[in-house]
């Protein structure tokens, strides 16, 4: 796995949006503050084949903007969401519905824009895994029986996409 480096010092303009809160960071031990950071890639190092050395990428932080009191509620919102669309978990049952775990329930605090992404996600999770297993025991498969798995994904997804009703109609 390629191993993340940030580069210690953020560029004049991120900087600039930080130095008004130096002060508050240092008077404060233990204190966060939110921001928007934006990343650029820098460099990356590249290991030859068979070496114990990992492979890397350096990012700088080339832009950046902190949140004032009233707009931390925001910023933590929309770090939720994204937590909320990189982690969802769930499963689907022979009928093609899907059931989300209670912690991705837990997550999505009950506004339906998050469940529905949630349970999208799920869907998608569920479906990619079926599709790798098939193409890992296609060697073993007649050119029908691949046709078959193939139909079965594209029906799977339909019915992620429509709430699990179309997986009746494919069938």
């Amino acid at each position: 796995m390629t191993e993340l480096k940030i580069d210690g010092k953020p560029n004049s303009g991120a900087m600039q949006a930080l130095e008004n809160h130096i002060t508050r960071l240092y008077d404060k031990p233990g204190i966060s503050i939110m921001c928007v950071i934006e990343l650029r890639h820098d460099t990356r190092t590249q290991v030859s084949p068979g070496s114990d050395k990992k492979q890397s990428v350096t990012v700088k932080i080339i832009g950046c903007e902190v949140a004032n009191i009233e707009q931390e509620g925001a910023l933590r919102e929309a770090q939720r969401a994204l937590y909320l669309h990189r982690t969802a978990k769930g499963t689907i049952d022979e009928n093609g519905s899907i059931t989300l775990a209670d912690d991705t329930m837990r997550m999505t605090g009950g506004l339906l824009n998050a469940i529905e992404v949630a349970r999208l996600r799920t869907g998608l999770l569920q479906w990619a895994t079926y599709a790798r297993q098939a193409v890992g025991s296609a060697h073993k498969l007649t050119a029908s029986e691949l046709t078959h798995e193939l139909d079965a994904v594209a029906s799977g997804l339909a019915a992620v996409l429509a709430g699990a009703s179309a997986i009746t109609d494919a069938d």
